[in-house]
């Protein structure tokens, strides 16, 4: 019988389903009682860090119930922010604290529930002070997660219209109208100017 249980702990440890009865007799030698091997064999690993378990008809090797909690794995979900989201954040960063009124002046469309939504549900802005206006509206201001993230001390970190310009992020022709910027001009590096409405 020892021998017999460890022919059904060998085939239920390799198997990837739960095997039945009739299969563990299949593959053993003629003339062995895989259930009553079974038995024994469940008997064996109570207490255990596995357990022979009953999964329908069939039986299977699984993970004691009380230590399930050792197999979670925590996983990182990586998600891409949207055009929007990403102006919307921008926006945010540079203009703090910023309403809801003045992001959509800036970007020229309404802003969407769910694109904010989205920001502070993984927590890179959250909501600042109410403005001393008609209305008091509620304003926003990026968090110590996006600096974090960014590897920025403060938002003064974060790159000018120099660095963007030179990293090619910015077209360097200005728009119809405006002249060239004079690289020495010290206002030349004012952020706020980035994302100013440039009618």
């Amino acid at each position: 019988m020892g021998e017999q249980e460890r022919m059904v702990e060998a085939i239920l440890f390799a198997s990837t389903e739960p095997v039945s009865v009739a299969e563990l007799n299949a593959r053993m030698p003629h003339g062995c009682d895989g259930a009553a091997a079974l038995v024994n064999l469940a008997k064996r690993y109570e207490g255990r860090g596995v357990n022979i378990v009953r999964v329908g008809e069939a039986w299977a090797i699984r993970t004691a119930p009380d230590l399930g909690f050792l197999m979670q794995k925590e996983t990182v979900e990586t998600r891409k922010l949207s055009r929007a989201a990403i102006e919307t954040l921008a926006i945010i960063a540079y203009h703090q604290p910023v309403t809801r009124a003045e992001i959509e002046e800036i970007r020229g469309v309404s802003v969407s529930r769910g694109t904010v939504d989205q920001l502070l549900e993984m927590e890179w802005i959250r909501f600042g002070r109410r403005r001393m206006t008609p209305g008091r509206p509620v304003t926003f201001v990026v968090t110590p997660s996006f600096l974090d993230h960014f590897g920025l001390e403060s938002p003064r970190d974060l790159p000018g219209l120099k660095d963007l310009r030179a990293a090619g992020l910015l077209d360097n022709r200005p728009p119809p109208g405006r002249a060239i910027p004079d690289e020495d001009d010290p206002t030349d590096d004012d952020q706020p100017d980035m994302f100013e409405d440039e009618a």
